[in-house]
């Protein structure tokens, strides 16, 4: 089963992949210049790698998790999906991806830090599998 997962935000949409279930690889993140072109770009990509299963991070506990959650929830409703969705806590993910990209990844906008996050949201997906 092919998974991938993404890391919604404002600017940024992380992504990673999964083809064999277990491995998982961050790929370019998307740079958000609208939702409808950022959803377009997803189902693109979805389409593209042939995904079976999209996995979406969102907060659960953090301060101002129900608003971010409206916003993912509606983001995921733009999306042409004819795919199961699964929501994943991405509780402190993008905080645990720039601790791993320490001094790695100079510039933090083009997107490698969304989706090492997005790549931590999948892996989490696949150890409570």
């Amino acid at each position: 089963m092919k998974l991938a997962g993404i890391d919604v935000g404002l600017k940024r949409i992380g992504v990673a992949l999964c083809l064999d279930g277990k491995i998982v690889i961050p790929q370019q993140a998307i740079l958000r210049k609208n939702r409808n072109q950022a959803a377009q770009d997803i189902n693109i990509f979805l389409k593209e790698w042939e995904i079976d299963k999209l996995i979406v991070g969102i907060p659960l506990d953090a301060g101002n998790s129900e608003e971010m959650q409206r916003r993912i929830h509606h983001f995921v409703s733009l999306l042409k999906l004819t795919i199961p969705v699964v929501y994943q806590d991405e509780q402190s993910s993008s905080l645990e991806a720039k601790t791993l990209a320490q001094g790695i990844f100079r510039d933090k906008r083009d997107g490698k830090i969304d989706s090492l996050a997005a790549k931590i949201i999948l892996e989490r997906y696949l150890l409570k599998k």
